[in-house]
């Protein structure tokens, strides 16, 4: 689809930005920051000119843009697969179908799985177009008739979805550090898991929760160990210097290390080194076998 000569007006109809800085100010400039990337697809080379002419002084969060190129909806894609980085595609509607933008649209977010990347659909023929039933069925973010996009309003249209695209892009990098951070916890708790006793009390002191090891060095079935009360495993009296030691510092919310005895179920002494925590009035129970030592006689 090319528009005819009179069509790429519909973005110059007003001045553009102030010049750029002197080459003086420019060389005692720090470092620019790498610019925002802005998919430009349309099949109407003048289309490409003048949108690029209109934003070539836009500049948003010390940022500018940095045009890239496509003139059909296959090219679209393949420029998004190899650039992952895009913030906005400023998408025609009709180019070697008439649909063609609105099936790049889809397989933005259903094939690529690009969620974060803002569309802006345009069209240069809006009776071809249902306005209404687009925004509904497709995950675009706006969508402008060229003859009613005059200069001022592409600029806002693209800062507000640069601005929309930086906030996504903030919350998805938070998003996979803590994915990353979780990632790290469980390969520790699953070697921590491997190797010590680990059990969890409820705020009425019972076993509410308890790992493989604990089962397998006190012999007792998890279902034997599940809501029992730890003199299942430690029989009055407790010490009185370490049971007060252990409640002071839970009390003040500080864990609590020492070696105390236990028993197996068949009796057998076993010494573990342990730590205890607070956990929301209950407590964390995280031990080593230091040694079992024989039942005595």
């Amino acid at each position: 689809m090319n528009q005819n000569d009179d069509d790429t007006d519909w973005m110059i109809e007003e001045e553009g930005q102030p010049a750029n800085q002197t080459r003086t100010d420019a060389a005692n400039a720090a470092p620019a920051p790498p610019p925002w990337r802005v998919l430009i697809v349309d099949d109407d080379v003048d289309v490409h000119v003048v949108t690029k002419f209109s934003l070539s002084n836009a500049c948003f969060q010390g940022r500018r843009l940095s045009f890239l190129h496509a003139y059909s909806g296959e090219e679209a894609l393949n420029v998004l697969r190899n650039t992952p980085d895009i913030a906005l595609v400023l998408l025609d509607v009709i180019m070697e179908t008439s649909d063609a933008g609105l099936q790049v649209a889809r397989q933005i977010r259903d094939s690529l799985h690009n969620k974060l990347v803002r569309i802006v659909l345009r069209t240069g023929q809006p009776g071809q177009a249902l306005e209404h039933s687009i925004i509904l069925d497709y995950d675009i973010n706006d969508f402008w008739c060229k003859t009613d996009l005059t200069t001022r309003k592409l600029f806002t249209t693209v800062i507000s979805s640069l601005r929309a695209y930086a906030g996504l892009e903030d919350a998805h990098q938070h998003t996979l550090a803590i994915q990353a951070e979780l990632d790290q916890a469980r390969k520790l708790l699953t070697a921590v898991d491997q190797h010590a006793v680990m059990m969890t009390l409820d705020a009425h002191g019972r076993i509410s929760s308890v790992n493989d090891k604990a089962c397998m060095v006190f012999q007792f079935s998890r279902e034997a160990l599940m809501g029992a009360d730890p003199h299942l495993l430690h029989p009055l009296p407790y010490p009185q210097d370490q049971l007060a030691d252990a409640l002071q510092a839970l009390k003040e919310g500080e864990a609590w290390t020492d070696v105390i005895s236990t028993w197996r179920k068949d009796g057998q002494e076993v010494r573990l080194r342990i730590t205890v925590t607070g956990d929301n009035g209950g407590a964390i129970i995280v031990g080593s076998v230091l040694q079992a030592l024989k039942k005595p006689l």
